[in-house]
């Protein structure tokens, strides 16, 4: 069941790539593992996949602890301040920085721990009230100002589009914010790369690809439905 998802999932981001003349070596596949047991994170390991996304840092931190120290773990949920300590250092990427201070405490962490924690800078871009996320009038001068902090690196942008029925609804979106990474990379700003377009899920990865995202992040199309109400990832 849950390979024949995958297999699936993995056909359409071969699929968006071959209409966007893009690679599929360009996107990566995101495992969005979150209130699944470890036992469904094991079959899709054994089928290949080494990049899990989680929302809390407690599942991810428990989950980290039996499962293979290959895994290349995404904090992709809301970060708290006083949760950065359990996760600088052993986490891959950390999608979802929205402010100054929480990159403040980010950096803090890293320093302490002599390392460098690469990051995604989250944008707001459909300025829903109901999601977290920095304006895209506002992305620009907060990536300039934690460009600045020690023991952190700007990987590029990071956002949750609308929850829609039609995919084709969030292509203006995903439009957007391939335009805002591409005003910041202009800037040759020092610490940051702005190589990745963290964007895209279950019900729209498809067209996020062929509007250049480079990270997708799919959790029920590859494990099923949740037991609670939420936003499809």
């Amino acid at each position: 069941m849950l390979s024949e998802n995958l297999a699936k999932v993995q056909e359409n981001i071969r699929i968006a790539c071959k209409k966007a003349g893009r690679q599929e070596s360009d996107v990566t596949l995101i495992a969005v593992s979150k209130t699944k047991p470890v036992s469904m994170l094991e079959e899709i390991y054994r089928e290949g996949i080494r990049e899990f996304g989680e929302n809390k840092v407690q599942e991810l931190t428990e989950k980290q602890t039996v499962l293979p120290g290959d895994i290349h773990w995404h904090m992709i949920g809301h970060l708290q301040r006083n949760k950065v300590k359990y996760i600088v250092g052993s986490v891959s990427l950390i999608h979802s920085v929205d402010s100054l201070r929480l990159a403040q405490e980010i950096s803090s962490q890293a320093v302490k721990k002599q390392i460098r924690q690469e990051i995604l800078v989250e944008v707001n871009i459909a300025s829903e009230e109901s999601k977290f996320g920095i304006s895209k009038e506002e992305a620009i001068s907060l990536v300039e100002e934690i460009a600045k902090l020690p023991g952190i690196r700007i990987r590029g942008l990071m956002t949750i589009a609308p929850f829609v029925e039609n995919p084709e609804e969030n292509r203006i979106y995903f439009q957007k914010m391939r335009e805002l990474s591409v005003d910041i990379a202009r800037k040759n700003i020092d610490n940051v790369e702005v190589d990745i377009l963290s964007m895209g899920m279950t019900g729209d990865y498809m067209v996020a690809i062929e509007e250049g995202a480079t990270m997708v992040r799919v959790g029920t199309g590859i494990f099923g439905e949740r037991n609670y109400g939420c936003v499809q990832e």
